[in-house]
């Protein structure tokens, strides 16, 4: 039952971690390039040497995963009935819960009470698959 938020919150996970890890390289790289890291000599085995590299992969790595991103928001986007939509704009697009029930034509304290169902069932579905 909502797999699909699970998948989509670990692949938002992963896209903020390659995110991290690639502005870390690219600061060490900047180090050896230009700042206090510059007069030492490196070798080619050494992890220095091989940052050029490292950060292209990790670019093509984050364009996967922000492709595979836009792929999934498509598909969660064509997810039909009141839950998916309160969890796709919630979850996906950000927005909030007083905003989805406007949207929706619906109560805030119903879209609240929804949500809170909503994650119940989500918590404890995974609580079942663990």
């Amino acid at each position: 039952m909502y797999e699909w938020l699970k998948n989509y919150q670990k692949l938002e996970d992963e896209i903020a971690d390659i995110e991290f890890n690639l502005e870390r390289s690219k600061k060490e790289l900047k180090r050896w390039v230009q700042g206090d890291l510059i007069k030492i000599k490196l070798t080619s085995e050494s992890h220095g040497a091989q940052l050029e590299e490292i950060i292209e992969a990790s670019e093509r790595e984050l364009a996967h995963k922000m492709n595979d991103l836009d792929d999934m928001k498509k598909l969660i986007n064509t997810f039909r009935g009141l839950d998916n939509q309160i969890l796709y704009n919630h979850h996906v697009e950000g927005k909030t819960l007083i905003s989805i029930a406007d949207e929706l034509g619906k109560s805030p304290n119903y879209i609240y009470n929804r949500h809170a169902q909503i994650m119940k069932m989500v918590k404890y579905a995974k609580s079942v698959n663990q």
